[in-house]
């Protein structure tokens, strides 16, 4: 039987300058995420589409999910396969095309930096990416590609 997760959070619109959506300058598009027993997560949409740059955008969370996912799964491997890693720093690149009002990803990079322990290590270090991959919730659940260009220290 499939074990089911849920996530559970909230989502509020706090961009109201008093006078609602009344025209589509006249409101923030700031919004808070919250799920309980964690700090709130100062949100805006990108500042293309009018947003606030100080804060985080859906399309950075998103390309920062699958960053972490990618990160998370590859250091439980590596540890499984004894290979120790010290370090590990991803700079990721998401690719948005708009067309019209609307916009789709194309891809997401990961750019790893990697950390070994042993340099010796890194051709069997790099397989696991593959795995790391495959594993990723979250980009197993995207319909555009994730690939991942990875540099060992």
């Amino acid at each position: 039987m499939a074990k089911q997760h849920q996530y559970e959070l909230s989502v509020e619109w706090t961009g109201n300058r008093g006078t609602g959506t009344s025209g589509y300058r006249d409101f923030d598009r700031a919004h808070e995420i919250r799920a309980e027993g964690k700090p709130a997560i100062a949100a805006s949409s990108d500042p293309a589409l009018r947003g606030d740059r100080t804060r985080w955008n859906p399309e950075e969370l998103l390309v920062a999910a699958l960053s972490e996912c990618h990160m998370l799964w590859y250091l439980h491997l590596a540890a499984s396969a004894g290979i120790v890693v010290t370090g590990y720093l991803d700079e990721p690149v998401g690719t948005m095309v708009m067309t019209g009002q609307s916009g789709q990803f194309t891809e997401v990079v990961l750019r790893p930096k990697i950390t070994l322990a042993d340099p010796a290590e890194a051709e069997k270090a790099d397989a696991l990416h593959t795995d790391a991959h495959a594993n990723c919730f979250i980009a197993r659940s995207v319909n555009f590609p994730v690939s991942h260009q990875a540099s060992y220290r």
